[in-house]
Formats: C-alpha cells, sequence, structure tokens
C-alpha cells in the first residue's frame, strides 16, 4: 500500500470516528443553538401577530364590557382591526396628562432566546423533557461522520496531487485554504440533504418521525428542497476551510519544531500532536473560523426552518443579514452565537484531539500489515 493510499484511509476513518464521536457527545448543544439560529423577533413572542386588546383608560380594564365606565366594546370591529395591537379610547374619559401616561404602554419582557443560551435551555426542558435535547441525534451522527470522512477524502486527495504537481512537500496558507474550499464543496451534494433533514428534525413543532418529515420535504419541494442554504456555502466554504487550514499551519509548526528536537520518535509519533496540543489548537482554530462565518450560519439555518416555506427577504442571504441588523442590531446577527461557540469549539477540539489518536492506530495497523506483506 503506497504512501498516499495510507494516509487518506488513516484521514477517512480517523475523521469519520472522531466527527461521529464529538457530535453525539455535544448534542444538546447542537439541537439548542440550532433553535435558537431558527428564531426571528416575531418568532420569540417579542412583537405578537396578531393580537387585539380593549383598554379602557379610567379604571384600565381589559374587558369586553366595563360595569364601571359602562363602555361596551364593539367585538365586530376589534375582530377586523389590522394593526398588532388595537387600543380603544372612551375620549370621554381621557384626562389629559393621565390618559397619555397610561397609553405608554411598557415594551414585552425580552423572550428566553433572547435572554441567553441558558434561559432557552430552561424553557427547553419545561416544555419538553430531557428527550428534545436529543431529537435527531441519529442523523445528527451519520451527517457528521458522511461530512467528516468525505472532507478529509477531498482535502487529503487534493493535497497530495497538489504536491506532486507542484514537487512542493509543504503547503503555504494560502493554496491551503482553496484546498479546503474544494473539499467542502465536494461533499455537499451527498451531506447537505441530510443536513437539511436533520435541521427539519430539530426545529419541528409537530412531533413527526424523521420519515415522514424527509417525505413531507420532498412533496413539498421535491429533491431541491434538500438543497435549501446551498447559497450560504459560497462563504461557508471558507469555515472549515479557515479551521483546517489554521490547524494545519500550526500543527505543522509544532511537529518541526518536535522532529528537530526529539530525532528519536518513531513515526508515527512524529506526525501527530498529542492530545492536549490537538485539543487546544482545535479550539483555536474553530472560535476564529466560526466568528467570521456566523452571520451565515445562521442565514443556512434560517432558509432551512424559519423560510423553509418561502417569504425569504429579498437580497438572499445578504439581504437577510441587513433585515437582521435593522431590526436588532449585532445582537440580533450573532443570536445563538453563544451555543454554537460553545458546542463548536468543544466538538472541533474533541474531533481532532480523537481524530490525532485514531490516525497513529491506523497508521501503526497498516504499518503492521505491510510489514507482514513484505
Amino acid at each position: 500500500m503506497s504512501n498516499d493510499t495510507e494516509s487518506i484511509l488513516a484521514e477517512v476513518v480517523s475523521a469519520s470516528l472522531g466527527g461521529s464521536f464529538s457530535a453525539s457527545a455535544l448534542y444538546p448543544l447542537e439541537i439548542l443553538k440550532t433553535k435558537m439560529q431558527a428564531e426571528t423577533k416575531d418568532s420569540t413572542g417579542s412583537t405578537p401577530a396578531v393580537a387585539t386588546v380593549v383598554r379602557h383608560q379610567k379604571c384600565s380594564c381589559t374587558c369586553e364590557s366595563c360595569q364601571q365606565c359602562n363602555v361596551v366594546a364593539d367585538a365586530n370591529k376589534t375582530a377586523t382591526a389590522t394593526a398588532a395591537v388595537s387600543v380603544i379610547r372612551d375620549d370621554s374619559m381621557l384626562g389629559g396628562e393621565e390618559g397619555e401616561d397610561e397609553d405608554n404602554d411598557p415594551p414585552p419582557p425580552p423572550s428566553a432566546a433572547q435572554q441567553g443560551m441558558v434561559a432557552y435551555a430552561k424553557q427547553m426542558y419545561a416544555e419538553g423533557g430531557i428527550s428534545c435535547f436529543y431529537a435527531g441525534i441519529e442523523t445528527s451522527a451519520i451527517q457528521s461522520a458522511t461530512e467528516k470522512a468525505l472532507y478529509f477524502f477531498a482535502y487529503t486527495g487534493f493535497k497530495n496531487a497538489y504536491k506532486v504537481l507542484t514537487g512542493n512537500h509543504t503547503i503555504d496558507a494560502l493554496p491551503n485554504l482553496l484546498l479546503g474550499c474544494m473539499a467542502e464543496w465536494a461533499h455537499l451534494p451527498i451531506t447537505l440533504p441530510i443536513d437539511c433533514l436533520t435541521t427539519k428534525i430539530q426545529t419541528d413543532t409537530t412531533g413527526a418521525g424523521p420519515i415522514a418529515l424527509l417525505n413531507a420535504m420532498l412533496s413539498e419541494k421535491g429533491m431541491a428542497g434538500m438543497y435549501k442554504g446551498i447559497q450560504a456555502y459560497t462563504v461557508l466554504c471558507l469555515k472549515p476551510a479557515i479551521q483546517y487550514t489554521v490547524f494545519e499551519q500550526v500543527k505543522a509548526m509544532v511537529l518541526a519544531g518536535r522532529r528537530s528536537t526529539k530525532p528519536g520518535y518513531n513515526n508515527a509519533q512524529n506526525e501527530s500532536l498529542g492530545a492536549a496540543e490537538a485539543f487546544f489548537l482545535g479550539m483555536v482554530a474553530r472560535t476564529v473560523s466560526t466568528i467570521i462565518c456566523f452571520p451565515y450560519v445562521r442565514g443556512k439555518v434560517m432558509l432551512q426552518s424559519t423560510y423553509a416555506e418561502g417569504g425569504a427577504p429579498k437580497g438572499g442571504i445578504p439581504g437577510m443579514v441587513l433585515e437582521m441588523f435593522a431590526d436588532g442590531g449585532l445582537g440580533e446577527v450573532f443570536r445563538g452565537i453563544g451555543p454554537e461557540l460553545t458546542r463548536g469549539v468543544l466538538s472541533a477540539a474533541l474531533m481532532m484531539m480523537a481524530k490525532e489518536k485514531i490516525a497513529v492506530i491506523v497508521r501503526t495497523m497498516l504499518g503492521l500489515q505491510q510489514r507482514r506483506i513484505q
């Protein structure tokens, strides 16, 4: 078996197992961040879609008929009101400044999603118990294992081809970034439909099973419905590319220093990081890539959930980001970044740590098998 084949096999097996392990271990954070990112300002309850309130200014009651002020509300008029909140006042009872003061209603309290991930997690637990944090874990594990395996298969293949074509054994940051983008696009035809189904399961409120949701998605939009949010990958392809480029560049420097100072190490150890090294470096790399690409991460989730039936803002994801910024500033654009960073950083760190160790085992097994053959 050639070194290139051995390298690709080790990368694919270790990435697949590492990705599945990290996705399953941190799945509650995954479903929490997806639900928070799918929320819009209207869906959080801060601005009711339809509400009819009858308020009598003198007695401050909200009933349809009030014996104290002897006012009977016209139900037909309030039912056809087009405003979100209709306030009916008896002008004869307004007392100048008193009426003006009572007309200034306090703003509604912030929703759980606006208060942060801890408040939102408490609300989820109160409504659905512990089981709601594990809805769709099977498809998420499959999606993560498939995505990581195909990404590293393509990424390692592209790297080996680049080295052959250029004659260089080291790859600079910019070529590494481009190879990472190509590897990300290579797996999307297979993994994006699984990602869409996973998001649908995580944000579903009907209680339907995965097969029923899949059938519904296919019946509504056909195969095109399984590729919602693909336009986000014009930017999101940079996310793993940035993450793994940062990881690989720093890893190369660490290993080069190790070889120069400890030449007695065997080859498998010379080509892998320690658990603590891989964990810390994976955290840093994922943090950088997540902050840069998060607005498009949220835009993709909203296209797959909130706007799945249509009605997305004009201008695609850039228009969606501008609309979110106009509604609530940077806080609205980066809603859900807390669990995204927490889950993403820990997931990347766990995945990289597991991947490095599994890769050593795979390379060792392949080396032993090669020596037996010889």
